[in-house]
């Protein structure tokens, strides 16, 4: 029989505990943020209904990237998303729940996509998010929350912004300004998508070859795109000023900057984010270091990296049969937080806390030891006992390679007079306590 390779798939990762104790740091400050602002934490099956992703999720991530399992004539998907699920649930409860609801979860996903930095296949989630609201109250909490949630980590304006745009406002440019018909609007919409990332011409080629546009005055569409001052309001003033969209930007602008965030947050016209759901206002919170930004696009703020997105999807849950809810939320993954924590040294160094070793130095010592492992338990430090007998120094040496930061010396002569001696092991320095 062929050796089994011990490595994990392709995509995914072992985390050992070094790891998990980041990735727990990181779990533990979205949980504690999400609960500070009243959000109950719920959870979903890994699989689901296939379809469910494949209506609303867009063509890579409800098509190319999900992975899906067919047994008789069910077909599930290992969820890519919680968007979906979460709103399949809440459909389920709505009539009978106090509004608004809020909810938030933290589980993995999996997307059949091609690994690279900051993108595994396997991945973690925090997904917030708030049911039954519809006023513009729901989107200042949930972006308050996620500027929040960074802030707790230690990260400042300096270190991320907050791009803000409103899927009408894209709409509203799509029909009223390229002229683009009804069946070719989410054509046009992921084209647009690609915004940063392709070249002015080919940007113009495709969106009158593939979505029919046509296109009178490029250089304003492009310039109000580009974040030009001067092309958003000739733009704005030609095609959007009566557009709700456009308003309800404003106003979430001014509220957020009455909050004290006006240094988090940036119109970007640009930013569309691609699941097909949304349908309000969108936002994206971006790395603002160009030395992160291995896979970014260059703005006006420099090169950038995307770490996390939200935004409305009030119709989504029609795909259950159910009538549509107002519906809002946001999802920051594990791997580009956890990236963007390290390159501005944001994870603490000794997340384990405190511990203690106590070697067995005799065989004859073993109740003692254990004795006094309880002890120390019971005033709740971590303790961590010898199994086997060895000489002190043996056991020092141990005890460093642990990295426990005290070692606990107790041999003959101290449990004879009732007491063990303590030793730092940052310091040297050690001490002799009672038992």
């Amino acid at each position: 029989m062929a050796n089994i390779s011990n490595l994990p798939g392709k995509g995914t990762y072992d985390w050992l505990p070094e790891e998990l104790l980041a990735r727990k740091y990181i779990f533990d400050t979205w949980r504690k943020v999400c609960l500070s602002f009243g959000y109950l934490e719920y959870l979903t099956p890994l699989l689901e209904n296939a379809e469910i992703y494949r209506a609303k999720s867009g063509e890579d991530v409800g098509g190319s990237e999900l992975l899906t399992l067919k047994r008789d004539e069910e077909e599930l998907a290992i969820r890519p998303e919680m968007t979906p699920s979460v709103t399949r649930m809440v459909s389920r409860i709505y009539d009978n729940t106090p509004k608004p609801i809020r909810f938030f979860s933290i589980a993995n996903f999996y997307r059949f996509q091609k690994p690279q930095k900051g993108r595994n296949r396997e991945f973690w989630q925090l997904n917030c998010d708030i049911f039954g609201a519809e006023s513009i109250d729901a989107e200042v909490e949930i972006i308050t929350m996620a500027i929040e949630i960074l802030k707790a980590f230690g990260a400042t304006s300096e270190q991320f912004i907050v791009y803000l745009n409103d899927r009408k406002v894209i709409e509203a440019v799509v029909k009223k300004a390229l002229k683009v018909p009804e069946d070719k609007v989410k054509v046009a919409t992921r084209i647009l998508d690609k915004f940063e990332k392709i070249s002015r011409e080919e940007l113009k080629e495709r969106l009158e070859k593939e979505a029919g546009a046509l296109i009178e005055d490029y250089d304003n569409f492009y310039g109000f795109f580009s974040r030009d001052a001067k092309a958003i309001d000739q733009f704005t003033s030609k095609y959007l000023q009566e557009e709700k969209g456009m308003q309800r930007l404003k106003e979430l602008s001014n509220i957020l900057k009455s909050l004290g965030y006006g240094d988090y947050i940036v119109f970007n016209p640009s930013m569309v984010r691609g699941f097909d759901y949304y349908d309000g206002i969108i936002f994206e919170v971006f790395d603002k270091r160009a030395s992160f930004a291995a896979s970014g696009v260059k703005t006006k703020e420099g090169v950038v990296r995307s770490l996390f997105g939200g935004g409305r999807y009030n119709g989504l849950a029609s795909i259950f049969g159910q009538q549509s809810f107002p519906a809002i939320g946001f999802a920051p993954g594990d791997e580009t937080t956890k990236l963007f924590l390290e390159s501005y040294n944001l994870i603490p160094k000794n997340l384990k806390g405190e511990s203690y070793f106590i070697p067995l130095l005799s065989a004859t010592l073993r109740q003692n030891v254990n004795t006094l492992a309880l002890k120390l338990r019971a005033e709740g430090k971590t303790v961590i006992t010898g199994l086997e007998a060895m000489p002190l120094g043996k056991a020092l040496s141990l005890a460093d390679k642990l990295n426990a930061n005290y070692a606990v010396i107790l041999g003959e002569d101290e449990v004879k007079n009732g007491t063990y001696l303590l030793k730092d092991m940052a310091t040297g320095n050690q001490e002799s306590l009672k038992i």
